[in-house]
């Protein structure tokens, strides 16, 4: 199990990946908005999408868990 975490604090702008989709390394899950810049945060392992912690719109921290890969 993985858990992947925002890099950086800001908005969630886009989800691309949902749960249950499966994934590869390196895919983007969720795009996040900051300070006018668009920065994905990409999949760190190969997996499913066990559970997706945040929907569009939503305010994350740095570190805070965006999704579980299983």
């Amino acid at each position: 199990m993985t858990e992947i975490k925002a890099s950086m604090a800001g908005s969630v702008w886009k989800v691309v990946a949902g749960q249950g989709d499966t994934i590869n390394n390196g895919q983007d899950i969720v795009i996040l908005e900051s300070m006018k810049m668009e920065i994905p945060v990409p999949a760190e392992a190969d997996g499913t999408i066990k559970e997706l912690k945040v929907s569009e719109g939503d305010f994350v921290n740095e570190g805070d868990v965006i999704a579980i890969i299983e």
